[in-house]
């Protein structure tokens, strides 16, 4: 399909949307202006050397408070996500230079950021490729924006939500923290409750593993109004939770005394 006729598509699609304001790619003061703005919520990227439909996908974006910035190969691409924080990025198949599948594999070396595919051709090679390499949908061209908006919105509940879930359920050693329900779940199943003051404790070891904690650090991120300000609480609490998580205190393998500093949570494989 040709340049003209692919772009009329769009305009056939929803000629509403076309009455939206473009953002300038390069107009650096209006874009801040915009980027300060609270209502624009998601950040795009649109990788695509089609500057017509680029622009155009731009405009429309904007209708639902998704601010997109477009470029036209991995080298502009590149500097724009050293540049920018982007949410996710709608990356073309066929590009000058590198493609998008090459772009791809290096995207998701380097982050786990959402990764949208566009593609004019219809080999379903590419699709496979493409998602084996880390792309999380994959789109055929030519598509209604609409969709395009639908597809984005998917992606970044299913990767907030899996964020989400991964932060409310923290592993670590033969353990699982829930952070919402306040509980220790261990590999039996057995639960057990934490108070809120061990709850905080256990939650800046967790945050800060492996590094030598003074009692003053602890008792400000642990103190509420069950704990009192003074060093020793935080021993008596460091004990109570010890003896929750099954830690010998003659020699604990999770939270280890430092004598003279603090106290080092050691656990392995938190995540």
């Amino acid at each position: 399909m040709g340049l003209g006729a692919y772009a009329d598509r769009y305009h056939q699609a929803d000629d509403r949307t076309m009455q939206t304001p473009s953002v300038p790619v390069n107009d650096e003061p209006k874009a801040a202006v915009i980027a300060d703005d609270k209502r624009w919520n998601t950040r795009a990227l649109i990788v695509d050397d089609d500057v017509p439909i680029r622009e155009l996908l731009i405009d429309y974006l904007a209708r639902f408070n998704i601010l997109a910035s477009g470029v036209t190969d991995g080298a502009a691409m590149r500097l724009a996500m050293q540049a920018e924080t982007f949410d996710v990025v709608v990356l073309d198949l066929m590009l000058p230079g590198e493609d998008g599948l090459s772009l791809c594999r290096w995207l998701r070396a380097e982050s786990d950021i959402p990764i949208l595919m566009l593609t004019a051709r219809c080999e379903p090679t590419d699709r496979i490729i493409g998602l084996e390499l880390g792309a999380d949908d994959y789109m055929s061209k030519p598509f209604e924006p609409r969709e395009l908006v639908a597809r984005i919105q998917t992606i970044l509940r299913r990767v907030r939500d899996d964020r989400t879930e991964q932060r409310a359920n923290i592993r670590f050693d033969n353990w699982r923290l829930n952070s919402v329900l306040r509980q220790l779940v261990a590999d039996d199943g057995l639960v057990v409750p934490l108070s809120n003051a061990e709850f905080r404790l256990l939650w800046v070891f967790i945050e800060r593993p492996r590094r030598v904690l003074s009692r003053e650090q602890l008792l400000d991120a642990a103190r509420g109004r069950s704990i009192e300000a003074f060093d020793r609480s935080i021993d008596l609490l460091v004990s109570r939770l010890r003896q929750k998580l099954g830690d010998d205190p003659k020699a604990p393998q999770l939270i280890k005394t430092v004598r003279g500093e603090g106290y080092l949570f050691d656990a392995r494989d938190i995540g």
